[in-house]
């Protein structure tokens, strides 16, 4: 094999790879506009819940405690560092583990991170916030569901999580929170560029009958639905 044969390989090979690139974030820019529409079910829409982005992940916030859920029984209090019992919301969110554990802000990203969580080679986890209390903005928007809706929430997030033999969530022990009031669990699923962080909470959106957009690997293709 030549040179010239190597370089026009090498070239090849790359120029495929550029391509896949152009096309993948084309697809992420374009197909986002495509809307889901939310259903009516006809029911009060009575609780709320939150969609809230911190740049990178994008989680669902939901109530702590209501009469149709408790999420405190299944992420303990005592699994957050300050141990605080006196949270009204819960965010949460699924995700690469790396990505969860290693990478807080675009500013730590890690090449490797990426590139394992792109081609299906890490595992997932969930991520649980604690707040007291939210405020819209461009991060954050709230909305309002039905009881039904909420149920059908509940249970897509809650299949999620990956559960011992005892079916409680498995706490993923490490130092990596990204503050005192949250929490890291092991998820089923794996992460790559075609179903992200993002892409499980427009799913989750969907699951609630809320508007959604056809496919997303960002958030931006989510809070478009939402201006």
């Amino acid at each position: 094999m030549t040179l010239k044969t190597i370089l026009m390989f090498i070239l090849k090979v790359l120029g495929i790879i550029l391509g896949i690139v152009i096309v993948y974030v084309l697809l992420g820019l374009l197909i986002p506009y495509i809307p889901v529409s939310a259903k009516d079910d006809g029911e009060k829409k009575d609780i709320p819940i939150y969609i809230y982005t911190n740049g990178v992940h994008t989680d669902i916030v939901m109530p702590v405690k209501n009469d149709l859920q408790d999420w405190s029984l299944m992420i303990p209090f005592a699994d957050t560092r300050s141990k605080k019992t006196d949270y009204n919301y819960i965010g949460i969110g699924w995700g690469d583990k790396g990505f969860y554990l290693d990478t807080p802000t675009w500013a730590d990203l890690k090449f490797s991170t990426a590139v394992k969580a792109a081609f299906w080679m890490s595992d997932s986890a969930m991520h649980s916030t604690y707040y007291y209390t939210m405020k819209e903005g461009d991060d954050c928007k709230m909305i309002m569901i039905s009881r039904s809706q909420y149920k059908n929430l509940i249970k897509f997030v809650e299949d999620k999580f990956d559960r011992d033999q005892n079916g409680k969530f498995m706490l993923i022990p490490t130092n990596a929170v990204y503050g005192d009031s949250d929490a890291f669990y092991d998820a089923k699923g794996t992460y790559s560029f075609l179903y992200t962080c993002n892409t499980w909470s427009n799913n989750a959106l969907k699951a609630a009958g809320q508007k959604a957009a056809l496919w997303t690997p960002s958030d931006f293709g989510i809070f478009q639905h939402y201006k």
